[in-house]
C-alpha cells in the first residue's frame, strides 16, 4: 500500500495547527478565568493549577505542531530521505542504499498540490532525478536524464548518442557484486560521459534491452538507469514531464544490505555522481 506521506504531514499540521490556534483565541482564556475565579472563591493553589493546565489534546497539539511543521517545510522545500529499492542504477546507487534529494533544485512545489511556486534551475544532462512514475503518479523512480527537451537520442549496440555526439564509454572490467548485487555480478562495468558528468554504468544481456531513436520533446525529459539492460526506463514507458520532478539526488547517508544484514561503510557519507 502506497502511503500518501506528504498528505499525512499537510493534514496532521492543519489540525494540530488548528488546536494551538483555538486554545490561544479560546480556551486558553477560558481556563485562565476560571482558574481566577477558584483562587477567589479560595481554592488551593493545586486546584487553581490544575484547572488552568490544558488538557491532553491541547498538550499534544502545543508540542507537535512545531515539530510537524519543522518535517512539513524540510521534506517538501529543502530536503527528503528515499531508499533505493532495486538495482536499476546499479553501479552509481544499489538495493540498500539511503539517499537524500534535494527538493529545491528545480524549483519549489507545494506539498500533495506539486505545483510550482519558484522555478530556480532545469535538469541538466547527467543528473540523477526521482520523479513521479507518469504511468502511476503515486510511485516514485530514480533515473539518469540523457536527454533534455529538444534532444535527438539514439541508443544503439549498448551505446548513447545525444545530438550526433557519442557519450564516451571506457571499459573498467568486471562488476563484482555481494548480498543484494550478487546477481549482476559478470556484468560489464564501463565509464560513461555525459556532457561534463562522468559516472559509471552496467552493460549486460537481457530481454529489456531496446534501441531507441527519439527526439524529446519540449517539457518532457529522457532518462536510462545506470544499469543499461535491468532498467524499465524512458526506453519502454516514454519520457518525464517537468511536473513529475521531485528532486535532484545527491548524497548517500546509509546503506543496509537486506541479503547480508550489513552496513557497507565504504557508501555511507559518499556524493551521488
Amino acid at each position: 500500500m502506497n502511503i500518501d506521506f506528504p498528505l499525512v504531514l499537510v493534514f496532521l499540521t492543519a489540525v494540530t495547527g488548528l488546536i494551538v490556534l483555538l486554545d490561544r483565541l479560546h480556551f486558553a482564556k477560558h481556563r485562565e478565568q476560571k482558574a481566577a475565579a477558584l483562587a477567589l472563591e479560595g481554592a488551593g493553589p493545586d486546584e487553581v493549577q490544575e484547572i488552568a493546565k490544558p488538557n491532553w489534546l491541547i498538550e499534544s497539539g502545543h508540542s507537535l505542531f512545531p515539530v510537524i511543521l519543522i518535517v512539513l517545510i524540510l521534506r517538501s522545500f529543502i530536503v527528503e530521505p528515499f531508499r533505493i529499492p532495486s538495482g536499476s542504477m546499479m553501479p552509481t546507487l544499489v538495493d540498500g542504499d539511503f539517499i537524500l534529494v534535494s527538493k529545491f533544485a528545480y524549483g519549489l512545489r507545494l506539498p500533495v498540490l506539486h505545483t510550482k511556486i519558484l522555478p530556480l534551475a532545469d535538469p541538466e544532462r547527467g543528473d540523477v532525478v526521482v520523479f513521479r512514475f507518469p504511468e502511476d503518479p503515486r510511485i516514485d523512480f530514480i533515473k539518469r536524464v540523457v536527454g533534455v527537451p529538444g534532444d535527438h537520442i539514439v541508443y544503439k549496440n549498448k551505446l548513447l548518442t545525444i545530438n550526433g555526439k557519442p557519450a564516451e564509454q571506457v571499459l573498467q572490467g568486471e562488476y563484482v557484486g555481494r548480498g543484494a548485487t550478487e546477481r549482476m555480478t559478470g556484468a560489464s562495468v564501463r565509464s560513461e560521459s555525459i556532457d561534463e558528468v562522468k559516472h559509471r554504468i552496467l552493460v549486460s544481456y537481457s530481454p529489456f534491452d531496446k534501441d531507441v531513436d527519439f527526439v524529446v520533446p519540449a517539457g518532457e525529459y529522457f532518462v536510462f538507469g545506470d544499469n543499461r539492460d535491468n532498467s524499465r526506463d524512458s526506453r519502454f514507458w516514454g519520457t518525464v514531464p517537468e511536473a513529475n520532478l521531485v528532486g535532484k539526488a545527491f548524497f548517500i547517508w546509509m546503506h543496509w544490505d537486506s541479503v547480508d544484514s550489513h552496513i557497507d561503510w565504504h557508501r555511507i557519507f559518499t556524493r551521488i555522481e
